[in-house]
């Protein structure tokens, strides 16, 4: 760590935050940076008139209710064999979880290889992956889908919960919360998307974008940054993660993606449906499509009653505002997805904030 570039950074955020002369509220997109801001205590560095806001950026928090409930529902088929991420295990749906089930046939895998080999390891059942995230795990699935069209695995499915990044920025800006000011851009996306994307939000909506890493220097840079341009009214995107980020991205992921899904709309827990704000396999690759093979009718959304954490994710609230948090909700026993991931903004604030 950096002592000369943190007091640097904070001096420039201060002299920027003075100019400005009004409260500014910047929203950290990612949930590893959410977490990060906790871990390095940024926000007790802070000037007092700059107010962070966490986004949804967390890919299990904004997955939406009826997803969590048509995966347990596949769960109860005895010729399934589920294989998820450790995460989704936890989620609630309307009246239980993958986790409290305990069915023999819900495995957690480590990557979407790990998917494509239980699919060959037993011929017998149907595995269905449940394929959540955003640009940085969407490349794995489209790989895992092709490698299972080239082997003939008639057997592997994929469930597809992924989202794309900037739509939800968009859809924010357009409505939900148009008190944002400004957006600390998630360094693991930006490295598939690259730093150019975000100039339609510096476009379309006048707000500044800058794209850091999870390093206390990197986050203060990158915040100093947008009060400086906050300050000078002149919005821009901008990176100070250039170790890993370049400005076109990682055209080799893209064209990935590009190659097997398409985009659509789709819901975001706290958003609602957002246009093109998700993923759907390309015709050629629907053989593998969950939702298509088992002739599946997505369940309604129900959020648990008394959760916030559709407002939290769009930040409108912090945890600490939400009745439940620390009470009825807690990670040892989650009512929403914000206290299950290790990245959801209500877990990082019962860790390190109460």
């Amino acid at each position: 760590m950096r002592l000369d570039v943190i007091q640097s950074a904070r001096s420039d955020m201060e002299q920027a935050c003075a100019a400005i002369g009004r409260l500014v509220q910047v929203m950290e997109v990612c949930g590893t940076h959410t977490v990060a801001l906790f871990r390095h205590g940024i926000r007790s560095m802070l000037p007092a008139n700059l107010k962070l806001l966490s986004g949804p950026g967390c890919p299990v928090c904004v997955t939406d209710q009826g997803y969590i409930d048509t995966v347990i529902d596949l769960a109860r088929r005895p010729d399934c064999l589920i294989a998820t991420y450790g995460d989704m295990i936890r989620v609630p749906g309307r009246n239980t979880s993958l986790e409290r089930l305990t069915l023999p046939n819900v495995r957690v895998v480590l990557s979407s290889d790990d998917a494509v080999a239980l699919a060959r390891k037993h011929p017998d059942k149907t595995v269905v992956f449940i394929a959540v995230g955003f640009e940085t795990t969407t490349p794995a699935t489209a790989v895992a889908i092709r490698q299972a069209q080239e082997l003939g695995l008639k057997n592997f499915t994929v469930l597809c919960g992924h989202k794309r990044v900037l739509p939800a920025m968009h859809a924010l800006l357009s409505g939900r919360n148009d008190k944002i000011d400004a957006f600390l851009c998630p360094g693991h996306v930006s490295v598939i998307l690259g730093s150019r994307a975000y100039e339609s939000v510096v476009d379309n909506f006048n707000r500044p974008c800058v794209v850091a890493g999870f390093e206390a220097e990197q986050i203060l840079m990158g915040l100093a940054k947008i009060c400086r341009q906050i300050a000078d009214n002149r919005p821009a995107v901008d990176s100070v993660y250039s170790l890993a980020v370049r400005p076109e991205g990682n055209p080799v992921a893209v064209g990935i993606i590009d190659q097997v899904f398409e985009t659509c709309d789709g819901p975001w827990r706290g958003l609602g449906c957002i246009p093109d704000g998700a993923l759907r396999m390309r015709e050629q690759y629907t053989d593998f499509d969950a939702q298509k093979r088992f002739g599946i009718e997505q369940f309604p959304t129900e959020e648990p009653g008394g959760c916030e954490c559709g407002k939290v994710l769009c930040g409108l609230v912090e945890p600490s505002q939400c009745g439940l948090f620390g009470k009825k909700c807690t990670p040892d026993h989650p009512v929403g997805p914000c206290m299950v991931s290790t990245e959801g903004a209500c877990a990082a604030w019962y860790k390190y904030q109460r």
